[in-house]
């Protein structure tokens, strides 16, 4: 199905839905009750969760006779959840959208609001971070945590298998993936059963490989003739081969329970894992105590690769923001605004909920390894969107599918990119 296909889909059934009740509603059998907010986010882990809910009771109190219904979701389900409420046209008031192209689907099919009017301060005020959530010069979502990728590390592990410093290039990784194996510690997991957590490495390969020009040029023309993508694919196929991953790393989940691959860091049954800016909060809902790796916790950034073509000093990454059903109450934006406030914001980073977005919050940031991560942030030259979000739920889709192959040694990285430029030629 192409793009335009796929919209035109999403946009028949939000008209349909227009005719029964309220296109873009919340996603239960009180849509059309104007005085109820739904709102769906993944903090399903505490301390989040249950700020969050403060947060809307709060909300609540200052706006007597509207109910927030929150709805707390390990991501996956969350994602599973909101891709099945844009095929309907039945989308919670409040949600979480990640950009690039899967927004402007969203946008084309009218399911969301634009915010450009009645968020514009808090817009201003959070500067260049919005430009993801962008189209044709107006914001669809105010993002509330902006971050990178890179590996999240046990500095009691690494010292003890003697590792001195975290590595900066491949050939260092592969030195302390083996210091770890003679010490009896398993390197890194990995949750290749969600796929998304194995796309990175592929991502961050290329982005180690492929100059800037070539990747900002493939999101626009969806073009990955340019070798580098196939060399991506070599240097993955040597990671692999490495073996540094968990037993059962193709079947283990990303981010629930203790045997997924945050729980193996979190328990200290694995050194390292790669992973984004939320790792510290997902971890702390996964220990008896709450406090994941605590003082244990390190950050490295994805190492160089030698010889590629990409900035070395680039980063993988991305955000979430807070969204609007087109046909939400006016009420859901003052909760969306509320939560971009200086107040919450503050909050949100002294819980280590992710990296804030709002100025006014940044020095508010706890952990120490998110307090580094925020640093390299703003000051990395260039911050790739996760692929998957940048070319849209088909092509990622597709691109997610064949690297989880690779990773099982059934897919070359030839056909890693023959599979993306096939899902990118149907979208043409």
């Amino acid at each position: 199905m192409s793009r335009s296909t796929r919209v035109a889909g999403l946009a028949s059934l939000c008209a349909v839905a227009l005719m029964t009740a309220a296109c873009g509603g919340d996603g239960s059998s009180e849509a059309d009750d104007a005085s109820t907010i739904t709102w769906w986010h993944n903090s399903n882990n505490e301390p989040g969760k249950g700020y969050y809910e403060q947060v809307a009771k709060d909300f609540e109190a200052d706006h007597p006779g509207i109910d927030v219904q929150v709805s707390a979701m390990a991501h996956e389900d969350m994602v599973s959840k909101l891709d099945a409420a844009f095929q309907s046209g039945d989308v919670p008031d409040i949600y979480m959208e990640r950009g690039g192209g899967e927004l402007a689907d969203h946008v084309e099919a009218g399911l969301v609001r634009d915010l450009s009017e009645d968020a514009a301060d808090e817009i201003e005020n959070l500067g260049g971070s919005v430009a993801g959530w962008q189209s044709e010069g107006k914001t669809y979502a105010l993002p509330f945590s902006v971050g990178v990728v890179g590996f999240w590390y046990n500095k009691d592990l690494f010292e003890e298998a003697g590792i001195d410093a975290p590595p900066t290039t491949m050939d260092e990784f592969y030195d302390v993936v083996g210091q770890l194996k003679d010490a009896g510690i398993a390197p890194v997991s990995v949750g290749a059963g969600d796929k998304w957590p194995a796309a990175h490495y592929w991502y961050y390969t290329a982005l180690r490989s492929c100059p800037q020009d070539v990747l900002e040029g493939a999101v626009t023309s969806l073009d990955f003739s340019d070798p580098c993508f196939v060399e991506a694919g070599e240097v993955l196929e040597d990671v692999v081969a490495a073996e540094p991953f968990n037993p059962g790393f193709l079947t283990t989940p990303a981010q629930e329970g203790a045997t997924s691959a945050s729980g193996l860091l979190a328990t200290d049954k694995v050194a390292m894992e790669l992973a984004g800016h939320w790792e510290p909060g997902v971890m702390q809902g996964l220990t008896d105590d709450g406090k994941g790796l605590g003082e244990k916790t390190g950050w490295f950034p994805f190492p160089e690769v030698e010889g590629g073509g990409g900035d070395p000093t680039a980063q993988l990454g991305g955000g979430d923001a807070w969204a609007v059903a087109e046909s939400a109450p006016d009420e859901a934006v003052d909760l969306v605004k509320l939560l971009l406030s200086d107040d919450v914001q503050t909050g949100f980073a002294e819980n280590d909920m992710g990296l804030p977005t709002n100025p006014a919050a940044g020095g508010a940031v706890s952990d120490p390894a998110l307090a580094e991560l925020l640093k390299v942030r703003d000051e990395s030259p260039y911050i790739q969107l996760y692929f998957d979000t940048a070319f849209g739920t088909s092509v990622g889709g597709a691109m997610n599918d064949e690297i989880a192959l690779l990773f099982s040694g059934d897919a070359t990285p030839q056909e890693v990119v023959d599979a993306t430029q096939q899902a990118a030629d149907q979208e043409m």
